[in-house]
């Protein structure tokens, strides 16, 4: 798209945009009337760990959030001479999960509990327990329960609770609304109604009647929306809290607010039934859009749904890559030594495509990334190993591969819940993140890794921020009935390049010879985290 028709699409409000709270990060993305990104602001951001919690300040959500704007509408204005005005529609995303509770004055009760936080564990046992569903950690009702259990205060003044993405979200619209994608990590999601599950709403009453509340969960919990359903608008007051200068007009359309699991899943075109996303980085998780519910609960699953209100099962890992570049900066120190400069994009490629020429087992090597501990596979701490035997055969090749393998394993160990044990079909996979930057071996290894075909697109990088955009868009334009999907396909990635690899039938019994080592030798790990303190 040219810069005459770009301008023409801004002052036309002929655009979306879309903001999203990451870990690190807050990012918006300004795509125009293609749906292709004509502007960006980022702001960076920590969390705080304050009395034993995990946080962000309100003060520091809303001078993020301006300061990301500002720096989006800076770029605008450099870029194309114009002031940003109006746009077409909005859409605000952010890290799932955790727990904001507020009082009938819409006062902050509690310092915001983020996703990091892992104090929930009774109340997260106790929920599954009566509810027949996993409920992880991380959820919003587990932090309300475990909120209850530890007989905390301010439980009895909460009057509405909801996640980040619905907090910004309420003070910009005046709506309490939730996208179905975020709400579904908040509490289980009835695929039927696309609403919150009403018998374990029933339940989850009737588990804290003792404690005669004057609400129950269906009066402070938010509403569900799907996706493409209008979410409001910018009030006057709320384009001032994203606009400081008074430049946006209010009255803008807003489309209901997800989490960065359901934006990701746009980002890659992973929302149709079949299909499925990895995000591979420091962490790693999978999502596989599911065709019916699975037969029994997992405590290693995530339940979950995309923005649309299909169900999704997620598999989340807390180590991937952070051992694997450990190695590669060792490597790194030994080139360096020598006087030698090290180009590292260079030294990633030679490494990884290294380990393409290793043995389809990895030669009988093991190796463990856990930097931290590891749910799937029991671990409360982490300690990263490397062990062989005499006989293992000890070469660069083998290493870089035992090192690429071990780096899905926890990974795997999920997933062949889902494919093997529960027999979930998956056509494709959509790969992003840090694994798949050395161009085709981070997709051959996962390739391996659940015998499915794995692609990369050329826009995947573009991430949550764009996905969020992409759904406001989608509010705003979609045609009469056309689904997310469709609209995915035909208006948002048609004509965009992809890679596809499909598995070789060598290094999927190799990952399985693998994978069968990696899971008897957790012993091992146990070990090395009972003992070396």
């Amino acid at each position: 798209m040219g810069k005459e028709q770009i301008i023409n699409d801004i002052q036309n409000g002929k655009t979306a945009l879309g903001i999203e709270f990451g870990s690190t990060r807050i990012k918006a993305v300004l795509v125009g009337s293609d749906n292709t990104p004509i502007a960006s602001g980022a702001h960076d951001w920590e969390n705080q760990y304050e009395n034993h919690i995990w946080t962000y300040s309100l003060d520091a959500i809303w001078k993020g959030l301006q300061d990301c704007y500002q720096n989006m509408a800076k770029d605008v204005k450099n870029q194309y001479g114009i002031a940003l005005e109006t746009i077409g529609a909005v859409g605000f995303s952010a890290m799932m999960h955790g727990y904001m509770a507020f009082d009938k004055a819409g006062e902050l009760l509690v310092p915001f509990r983020t996703w990091r936080n892992t104090i929930t564990e009774e109340a997260s046992k106790k929920l599954t327990e009566v509810f027949q569903y996993n409920i992880p950690q991380r959820w919003s009702i587990a932090h309300l329960y475990q909120a209850i259990l530890n007989k905390e205060e301010h439980v009895s003044s909460v009057t509405y609770f909801t996640t980040l993405a619905g907090y910004v979200h309420w003070k910009l619209t005046g709506q309490q609304v939730l996208g179905v994608g975020e709400a579904s990590g908040m509490f289980p999601i009835d695929i039927e109604t696309g609403e919150f599950d009403k018998k374990m709403m029933g339940q989850f009453n009737e588990l804290i009647a003792s404690e005669k509340f004057s609400w129950k969960l269906e009066d402070i919990i938010p509403k569900v929306l799907t996706a493409g359903e209008n979410a409001g608008a910018l009030t006057g007051e709320g384009a001032k809290l994203l606009d400081v200068t008074g430049t946006l007009k209010p009255g803008i359309p807003v489309c209901p607010p997800e989490g960065d699991a359901g934006t990701g899943m746009v980002a890659t075109k992973s929302v149709a039934q079949r299909t499925g996303n990895v995000s591979a980085g420091t962490s790693v998780f999978a999502m596989a859009v599911l065709e019916k519910n699975l037969a029994k609960v997992h405590p290693e699953i995530d339940m979950v749904t995309t923005p649309d209100g299909s169900l999704v099962a997620m598999v989340h890992c807390n180590n991937c890559t952070s051992d694997l570049n450990a190695w590669v900066n060792i490597f790194k120190e030994f080139a360096e030594s020598f006087g030698i400069e090290v180009d590292m994009t260079k030294l990633f490629s030679v490494l990884y495509n290294k380990a393409l020429e290793g043995d389809a087992d990895c030669g009988g090597l093991l190796a463990y990334n856990y930097f931290s501990g590891e749910h799937i596979t029991g671990f409360e701490e982490g300690r990263p190993l490397f062990v062989r035997t005499p006989d293992s055969k000890f070469s660069l090749a083998n290493f870089m591969r035992v090192n690429l393998f071990t780096s899905l394993g926890a990974l795997k160990t999920g997933l062949d819940i889902l494919l093997k044990e529960e027999g979930v079909k998956l056509d494709e996979l959509m790969g992003h993140g840090g694994l798949f930057k050395t161009k085709g071996v981070g997709q051959k290894v996962m390739a391996a890794a659940v015998n499915t075909p794995v692609s990369v697109m050329e826009t995947a990088g573009e991430g949550g921020a764009w996905g969020i955009a992409l759904l406001a868009s989608y509010m705003q334009n979609k045609g009469e009935g056309e689904s997310l999907s469709k609209y995915l396909e035909e208006k948002v990635f048609a004509g965009q390049e992809s890679v596809t690899i499909q598995p070789d039938a060598r290094d999927v019994e190799g990952f399985d010879a693998f994978i069968k080592r990696y899971s008897e030798g957790l012993p091992i790990e146990r070990a090395a985290v009972d003992f070396l303190k």
